[in-house]
C-alpha cells in the first residue's frame, strides 16, 4: 500500500526503515530515534573522512532519503576539515550519545558500517575501504574481518 502515492518516495522510506531496523538490532536498541541518530552522525563522520570523489561515488549507491542525511550540512570546501585520525572520526559519535551511558561509539559505527555494506555493491565497499585512514578502517571492522571479505 502506497503511503505517498509516489513509489520512489515510498521505496526510499521503506529502505531507510530497513536500515534503521538493522542498526537497532545490531545495537540492541528499541528506539528508532537512536538508530536514526547513529546513522546520521556516522554517515557524517564517514563523509568528512573521505575524499570528495569517494563521497560522490558512495552517495550514488545510497537510497535517496539516506543520501539526504549523508549530505545534510556538508560544506566540501570548508577550511576546518577534521583530521583523518580515529579520534576525529569517533568524537562526533561520542558527542551524539554523550547522554546515553553505556553506548560504545565504536560499536555504533560498526553497526552502521555493517548495515551500509550490506546494501551497497562490493566494489563500492572496496572503494570506501581504500579511502579511509587505516585506524578508522580497523575500528569499523572486527580485527579478524576485512570489509573486502564481504
Amino acid at each position: 500500500m502506497s503511503v505517498t502515492g509516489l513509489s520512489k518516495i515510498d521505496d526510499t522510506v521503506h529502505t531507510t526503515n530497513v536500515w534503521l531496523k538493522q542498526i537497532m538490532t545490531a545495537c540492541h536498541w528499541t528506539e528508532r530515534q537512536d538508530a536514526y541518530r547513529a546513522l546520521r552522525v556516522t554517515l557524517h563522520a564517514l563523509r568528512d573522512h573521505l575524499p570528495i570523489e569517494s563521497v560522490a561515488h558512495l552517495s550514488a549507491q545510497l537510497p535517496t532519503l539516506i543520501r539526504g542525511l549523508f549530505f545534510e550540512g556538508w560544506r566540501p570546501g570548508r577550511a576546518e576539515s577534521p583530521g583523518r585520525d580515529l579520534e576525529s572520526f569517533i568524537q562526533p559519535i561520542e558527542d551524539a550519545f554523550d547522554r546515553y551511558p553505556g553506548v560504545d561509539s565504536e560499536h555504533v559505527a560498526r553497526a552502521v558500517f555493517e548495515t551500509m555494506c550490506s546494501h551497497i555493491s562490493e566494489g563500492e565497499v572496496h572503494h570506501v575501504e581504500r579511502a579511509l585512514p587505516r585506524r578508522v578502517r580497523r575500528m569499523i571492522v572486527s580485527e579478524d574481518q576485512e570489509l573486502s571479505s564481504r
